[in-house]
């Protein structure tokens, strides 16, 4: 069987549509979260920037009353990082992905503090702790420092969350997010969600991830959960027919699989200027990230220490990079851009600003 070869191009616009960076989905923004899987919440502030660019006429307190709500969570999930997810998908993704995390809870960085520690008993006084209510983590922290003194807390609450379902409550504390590292409350997930978190469905993992980032490789699902040998359920579901998988080729020939429902752009699809937040899904979605992010920039997008900057996009690919300082907006090209796209990053620069309550009118656009 011949499979189709799929351009860089059609991939980009195929990824900008299921991104909902093609048109700004009109939805409510817990469904916009369950299309696109998770977003990236590692840095709380920048979950805002990254849905208003996804979602027609979003506000924070859209977002923030579906916190409020737990309709929407945030804990550690993909590759172990915190991510927002609905409630309803977290009860399956959390046990999907907890592989991941039992791997991080048995790093030199825990067992330094966790060596001789029996994890179930680690586990249990935290649940003790936590209870059915909020509790700020600096609380469970020194909890924990008291029955191991001599341990740091705060590596032990970490490990916790690593071992054990926990979630993020809500927060107004920090300007701009229902959250900040100073103030994080955790909660017992079943205690916080009404109900217990479920069983692991890694075949639902794939396909979820399929509709928001395919077509794809087997290394780009594990690039991006997290979770490794994969292979045989990809393959089992790749050659079942009831599955209802395709496959396609890449430009460099490698299998790309996806959704035989999900739909491909057509490449000459229109890609309008998008403001991208730091740690993006969009760009973090792949292994091989060259369908947005063209290989010379993506040292500079990523100069490491896990750093993933801020994007714009132009034609669908990253162009440039966006900061905030001192109440502005300033946008840094990475490649000269034409007078007339200027105009467009400057227009869409400034009501980014306006979201984001800063000073519409000051974006500034470097040479």
């Amino acid at each position: 069987m011949t499979s189709t070869t799929l351009t860089l191009r059609r991939l980009n616009r195929t990824l900008l549509r299921r991104q909902l960076l093609d048109a700004r989905a009109e939805v409510p923004v817990a469904d916009a979260v369950a299309r696109l899987l998770a977003i990236q919440a590692q840095e709380p502030n920048w979950v805002f920037a990254g849905l208003w660019s996804r979602v027609a006429c979003f506000a924070r307190a859209d977002l923030e009353a579906a916190v409020e709500a737990r309709t929407l969570v945030r804990g550690p999930l993909l590759r172990g990082t915190q991510h927002l997810v609905t409630a309803d998908d977290y009860a399956w993704l959390r046990p999907t992905v907890a592989p991941v995390l039992h791997g991080l809870a048995r790093s030199t960085y825990y067992r330094r503090e966790t060596d001789g520690i029996d994890p179930a008993e680690l586990v249990a006084l935290a649940r003790e702790v936590l209870g059915a209510d909020l509790v700020p983590r600096k609380d469970l922290a020194a909890a924990l420092a008291a029955r191991w003194p001599g341990r740091r807390g705060a590596v032990l609450a970490a490990a916790v969350e690593a071992r054990s379902p926990v979630v993020h409550g809500p927060s107004t504390s920090a300007f701009g997010s229902w959250w900040s590292r100073r103030s994080i409350r955790v909660a017992d997930a079943a205690a916080w969600l009404g109900r217990p978190v479920g069983d692991a469905d890694p075949g639902a993992l794939v396909r979820r991830y399929l509709a928001a980032f395919g077509p794809a490789t087997i290394m780009d699902v594990q690039a991006y959960t997290g979770l490794t040998r994969l292979r045989p359920l990809t393959d089992a579901l790749r050659d079942d027919p009831g599955a209802g998988l395709r496959t396609y080729r890449g430009p460099d020939g490698a299998e790309l699989l996806d959704l035989a429902d999900a739909g491909l752009a057509d490449e000459d699809a229109p890609a309008p200027v998008r403001f991208l937040a730091a740690f993006d899904n969009a760009v973090l979605g792949h292994r091989d990230r060259t369908r947005l992010l063209p290989e010379e920039h993506r040292t500079t997008v990523m100069p490491g220490y896990s750093m993933v900057h801020a994007t714009v996009l132009v034609d669908g690919f990253v162009a440039a990079t966006w900061t905030v300082a001192d109440g502005s907006l300033a946008v840094h090209p990475l490649v000269p851009l034409p007078a007339g796209v200027e105009d467009e990053v400057l227009a869409e620069g400034a009501r980014m600003a306006a979201f984001l309550d800063l000073d519409a009118d000051g974006v500034t656009l470097g040479r």
